[in-house]
C-alpha cells in the first residue's frame, strides 16, 4: 500500500541489530575458555561471522536507501512537541536549585516556567553522545569517518 508511510525499514534495521549481537554472543561462547593454541570450537564461529557480514552489509544498504529518501518534516516535529516531553527537564531543574525530591508538590518556584522550552531541554543534553547540536554533529564527523 503506496500511501502508508510505516517505518518497516526502520524496524527491520532494528531487528537486525538484534541478530548482530546475536552473532557477537555466540562467537564469545564459543571463545570462552579456549587455550591460545588451535581448536576446533572455532569451527563454529565460520558460520554466524559469516552471516553477521552479510547481515551488516544489508543493513548498512537498507540504512542508504532510508537516508538517501529521507524527507524530514521540521513543522511536523514542532507541532508534535508536548509539555509532558520536559518532565524530566523540571524534576532536574528542581534539583539544581536544592528543592528535595521527596518535599516536591503542587508549590513550584516561580521560574520553573523556564524550564518548558524544548530547544533549551535538547541542548542541556551536551554530554558525550547527547542531543545537543554539537553532540549531533559531532557524532555525524565521527559516522563520516567511520565510512571514509
Amino acid at each position: 500500500m503506496p500511501q502508508k508511510k510505516n517505518p518497516d525499514d526502520l524496524e527491520l534495521l532494528r531487528g537486525k541489530a538484534g541478530r548482530t549481537f546475536g552473532h557477537l554472543a555466540g562467537v564469545y561462547c564459543a571463545m570462552k575458555g579456549l587455550s591460545s593454541t588451535y581448536n576446533k570450537d572455532l569451527q563454529e564461529s565460520w558460520e554466524p561471522m559469516l552471516d553477521h557480514v552479510k547481515t551488516v552489509s544489508d543493513s548498512v544498504q537498507i540504512a542508504n536507501g532510508i537516508l538517501s529518501t529521507l524527507k524530514l518534516r521540521p513543522e511536523r516535529m514542532i507541532a508534535s512537541l508536548n509539555p509532558f516531553l520536559l518532565a524530566t527537564d523540571v524534576a532536574d531543574a528542581l534539583v539544581k536549585i536544592v528543592v528535595p525530591l521527596q518535599a516536591i508538590d503542587s508549590r513550584f518556584p516561580d521560574n520553573i516556567k523556564d524550564v518548558f522550552n524544548y530547544e533549551a531541554s535538547v541542548e542541556s543534553r551536551n554530554a558525550q553522545g547527547g542531543t545537543s547540536r554539537a553532540g549531533v554533529l559531532e557524532q555525524i564527523e565521527v559516522l563520516k569517518g567511520m565510512l571514509n
